[in-house]
């Protein structure tokens, strides 16, 4: 089967992504870096190497299926497994490749620890508590049950215990922050007392940023870690200074004509030209991971310039406004996100336009074909 070209090139700077690391770990703490869903698309395997060389011995993922796969590279780090065992063959890749799950539920708990009985091969876990997030989690009223039904599962290693802030990056919703830090105290006490010795996790990027603690040690660095300031445009902004964008996304333009006035443009006529005007027609639609959501809404970077889109993006081309960029022809290269100078496109002017955030913006333009430089 022949498989048509995909004119869409994303590039992703691996120093950037150690660079942001390092600033993050300046804050203190063991910084672990999130790379669940490939690296947020910018490459599980290559991003986790630039870390390793950068000093991080910790990473966290999503599944156990990348966990495992992360272990084939990666066989001296501890490999976190933020959604855990969901099914029963999960439990096995668990074992067999070291992981350290989230372990949310009293079934993914009892399951685990027959098959440890069943193999002899002990495991660690990280308990993940609810303490506002309402999506997984023990509860303080499963403390008591849960206590008891560790203590009864031997070659159990209590690793980090871990919840989730859920309005960490919103200044006007820090007193939830605050009351999620006390219900997590309180989960991690009980288990201290109890006997456990472990790591307490409970801030992301937001959180290492603005609410660390040194009694919060393990860290878990995300967005933050590909150049995404999480409190950009808020009162908080500058506690995110000097992250750097690791990932730029360019493709090709396919043609150039003039539009006269009056002239309607794309599928729908949503655009109608109120001048003369020149357009580019460029490679690049929703089926390669640009959304339709963008039509005469968003802009591209064009030899530094912003050019506007004009009509709906299509499939696989999309009209953007030239008019006021000279000498563009077939075959020059133009940004999605990134570029150079003032005309340069951030993932978070990406995602306004979009109407989403910037991680969708990172996982679906990693999609495409994916090069990498220093």
């Amino acid at each position: 089967m022949t498989i048509a070209h995909n004119y869409l090139r994303t590039r992703v700077r691996t120093r950037a992504i150690a660079d942001n690391y390092r600033l993050l770990c300046r804050h203190g703490g063991h910084v672990i870096p999130v790379i669940k869903a490939d690296a947020y698309g910018h490459g599980l395997l290559p991003v986790a190497k630039a870390l390793t060389e950068a000093g991080a011995d910790t990473f966290a993922i999503g599944s156990v299926a990348e966990g495992a796969a992360l272990r084939q590279a990666q066989p001296s780090a501890t490999i976190l497994s933020l959604v855990g065992p969901v099914l029963p063959e999960d439990d096995e890749l668990v074992l067999a490749h070291r992981l350290v799950p989230f372990v949310h539920d009293f079934g993914q708990l009892d399951r685990l620890a027959a098959l440890s009985a069943k193999t002899s091969r002990p495991f660690g876990v990280a308990l993940k508590f609810d303490t506002g997030m309402a999506r997984l989690g023990f509860t303080e009223a499963d403390l008591p049950r849960l206590i008891a039904r560790l203590k009864d599962i031997p070659g159990l290693t209590v690793r980090f215990v871990a919840s989730h802030l859920a309005t960490g990056d919103t200044p006007e919703d820090f007193d939830f922050v605050a009351e999620q830090g006390r219900r997590f105290d309180t989960d991690c006490q009980a288990l201290r007392q109890a006997g456990y010795d472990f790591e307490a996790s409970l801030c992301n990027s937001a959180g290492i940023l603005a609410h660390a603690r040194p009694d919060w040690p393990a860290r878990r660095a995300g967005v933050a870690l590909y150049g995404v300031n999480p409190f950009l445009g808020t009162a908080k902004e500058s506690l995110g200074e000097g992250l750097l964008p690791a990932m730029e996304t360019t493709t090709r333009i396919v043609s150039v004509h003039d539009l006269p006035k009056g002239r309607s443009i794309s599928y729908g006529r949503t655009f109608i030209a109120d001048r003369d005007m020149r357009v580019a027609i460029v490679a690049a639609g929703y089926a390669d991971a640009y959304s339709r959501s963008l039509s005469n809404t968003g802009f591209m970077c064009l030899a530094g310039r912003r050019v506007p889109i004009v009509g709906r993006v299509c499939m696989q081309l999309t009209a953007v406004d030239v008019s006021t960029v000279p000498d563009v022809a077939p075959g020059n290269s133009i940004h999605l996100l990134g570029g150079e100078g003032s005309g340069a496109i951030a993932a978070t002017d990406l995602a306004e336009w979009w109407g989403t955030i910037s991680y969708e913006v990172f996982c679906l333009f990693g999609l495409n074909a994916r090069e990498y430089v220093d």
